[in-house]
């Protein structure tokens, strides 16, 4: 929970920041350049995103209780500094899928619900729900890239397969439905915080612009 509690805030500014961000550079509104926009921000979110998964997944399969300061500790005494990103592109290979399905589609909801309702913007709220259905569907169909970048950010073994290979070892050794074990209450975990994360930024936002 610490973990999680410490890399939470910081990944989703840098996610938002380099999102609107790469406005000046992917300058079309298109869901192509909403989903180009959405994948570069993925990328620079990850460097704060995947050593907070290191260390929670570390917290999670120790056998013993352990601080996020003795976890760090540990985390670089075994592995070095690269311990902490281990698992980057396997990650970066998961969440460029997922955003690159989820934020076109939230934009698009968000623009339908806008002009159904004769307004420029959706109120916060609105903007959560069409986040959390976005995410819920984004989730669902990525669940097979989540099996394997667990897979791989926890494999011990001397050769680290590549998510690839792994996605491909889960399909031959343990069939297809394996590939979406956990798919359920990933979908559910995604809508719910997909709203919390949707509405506090808007609402941020909103609250951003009428205070400075």
């Amino acid at each position: 929970m610490s973990s999680v509690a410490v890399g939470s805030a910081p990944g989703a500014a840098v996610f938002f920041t380099a999102y609107y961000a790469g406005k000046k550079v992917v300058t079309t509104d298109s869901p192509i350049g909403e989903a180009l926009r959405a994948s570069l921000a993925e990328i620079a979110a990850c460097l704060i995103r995947v050593p907070t998964e290191v260390l929670k997944q570390r917290a999670q399969t120790a056998t013993a209780a352990t601080t996020l300061s003795g976890l760090v500790r540990q985390t670089y005494q075994t592995d070095g500094f690269r311990g902490f990103y281990r698992g980057y592109l396997t990650t970066v290979f998961r969440e460029i899928p997922f955003s690159f399905i989820e934020f076109p589609i939230w934009e698009f909801l968000k623009r339908r619900w806008a002009a159904h309702k004769n307004r420029d913007k959706c109120k916060p709220f609105e903007s959560a729900v069409c986040g959390s259905i976005a995410g819920s569907f984004s989730a669902a169909v990525t669940t097979p890239l989540d099996v394997a970048k667990t897979r791989v950010m926890l494999y011990q073994g001397p050769d680290r397969p590549s998510a690839l290979k792994m996605l491909r070892q889960v399909y031959t050794q343990e069939g297809p439905a394996k590939l979406f074990a956990g798919a359920v209450p990933r979908t559910i975990w995604m809508g719910v915080g997909g709203y919390v994360f949707f509405f506090a930024f808007e609402f941020s936002q909103q609250l951003s612009l009428h205070l400075f």
